[in-house]
């Protein structure tokens, strides 16, 4: 151990960090080029296989950078993508990133750190840094954005340079060090732990652009609002934010007790995808009885069909998206777990006016918007268990089985779970109940190997 971590876990601030040297390697989970082919006409694509530990060079900071001590991280989908290399090797981005030269030529090794949620402490800041400085406990959110761009100004996610920290980039969260850009950080909420902290922002920012966000379904008292993988990442969230907004949330889940979950959360309505017969449909046969076995659940229950619908699965789920929002309604998409190729019949998109909005990330407004919510304590972590820096692999392996409910955290430098916490009345009034709703769900159901309950 470094005397610089040895500082940071012992609560070292301000110019007493500058004291302490950065080492020129650190602990990282990262991927290796030479492995892109790895899974070449494989079915299970086990990508414990591919995410491998061990020491990497600590990169040189850019002016408009910082270096931050990563305390926790957590899993996200895309670390799953990258690690099977699908569908194409995240090396194809960090070597575009770097064919621009100057500072974005680091990104282009053999190596690849993923992961792109993080809270932890600044170390180091860049020349060109004036906001944060060494001692700051912050948040790490995924989305990299080329502020130089005029239409940043408006909207950074139009920009069109725009990349997911730790997925399109290198340095990322799963490390003892991260190298972010100063405009990436919010404040770490001082209620959280650091694992509670750091499992939010990528999922609770995309979420909250989809729905809440000017650049989303704007969502209003009222609206019904129907969730895909309400007990996931992306769901657990948005389930929160409609209730938040005086929505209707309707929570899809694949059992039932995730719909015991989603009812503790405060889902309105769950549905079991198997007793409405909703199998996957990866070919987008478009089963009208699926969908509209859906929709007279929907129908019977609130009297109503869907104002939105939540959508981030793909191919399996959109054509029943399409088909089981109201007239004049609309579908929000980040994503497609599933596939991407999508296939429905359009005539139920124009002829009833509805419409389809791609929404992608969030902005850094909307990223400190969403961390208020959680400051707050209006949102609650959905961390569900935690896994140590060394067991990454076996995680992410979970993430991709779809073992988990909510998120999946990682302990970096912090050496055990409930450390961080600097505001302990403001995380009584919030409760412990709540903030700890995914965490006790999981240690009533079985253990999973790893990871600590």
């Amino acid at each position: 151990m470094t005397a610089l971590i040895e500082a940071v876990r012992n609560g070292a601030v301000g110019d007493e960090l500058l004291t302490y040297e950065v080492p020129e390697t650190y602990r990282a989970v990262y991927l290796k080029k030479e492995d892109e082919r790895i899974f070449a006409g494989e079915t299970d694509k086990d990508v414990t296989r591919t995410l491998h530990v061990g020491e990497v060079p600590t990169p040189e900071l850019a002016p408009d950078e910082v270096l931050v001590a990563v305390m926790a991280s957590a899993v996200n989908y895309n670390t799953v993508w990258s690690a099977m290399y699908e569908p194409i090797s995240t090396f194809r981005f960090l070597k575009q990133f770097g064919r621009q030269g100057g500072w974005a030529r680091r990104h282009d090794r053999d190596y690849h750190v993923v992961g792109s949620d993080a809270a932890g402490v600044v170390v180091r800041v860049g020349s060109a840094v004036r906001h944060w400085s060494p001692g700051d406990k912050v948040i790490v959110t995924a989305p990299y954005i080329d502020e130089q761009d005029p239409i940043a100004q408006q909207d950074g996610m139009l920009a069109a340079d725009q990349r997911a920290w730790g997925f399109e980039t290198n340095f990322g969260a799963f490390g003892d060090f991260a190298v972010a850009r100063a405009t990436q950080l919010v404040p770490k909420p001082p209620h959280l732990s650091w694992e509670e902290a750091a499992c939010n922002t990528l999922c609770l920012g995309t979420a909250y652009r989809m729905l809440i966000g000017r650049h989303g379904a704007q969502i209003k008292m009222g609206d019904i609002v129907l969730v895909w993988g309400a007990a996931g990442g992306l769901g657990s969230y948005a389930v929160q934010l409609v209730r938040q907004a005086g929505g209707i949330a309707v929570g899809v889940v694949g059992s039932d007790a995730k719909g015991d979950l989603m009812d503790k959360l405060g889902c309105h309505l769950v549905v079991n995808r198997n007793d409405v017969e909703l199998a996957d449909d990866t070919e987008g046969s478009g089963r009208a009885v699926s969908w509209k076995a859906l929709g007279s659940v929907i129908r019977k229950e609130l009297g109503e069909d869907p104002h939105v619908v939540f959508e981030h699965v793909g191919r399996s789920t959109f054509d029943t998206s399409v088909n089981v929002v109201r007239r004049g309604g609309c579908v929000v998409t980040c994503g497609s777990s599933s596939g991407y190729d999508h296939r429905y019949d359009n005539r139920y998109l124009w002829m009833k006016l509805k419409r389809v909005i791609g929404s992608h990330g969030a902005s850094y407004q909307e990223s400190w918007e969403a961390n208020r919510l959680l400051t707050l304590g209006l949102v609650v972590p959905t961390l569900s268990r935690v896994f140590d820096l060394t067991e990454t692999p076996q995680a992410t392996r979970s993430v991709q089985l779809n073992e988990h409910e909510g998120k999946v955290g990682i302990l970096g430098l912090a050496t055990q779970e409930g450390q961080g916490i600097d505001d302990p009345v403001l995380r009584a009034q919030v409760g412990e109940e709540r903030l700890r709703l995914f965490r006790d769900h999981a240690a009533t159901g079985p253990k999973a190997p790893g990871g600590h309950l």
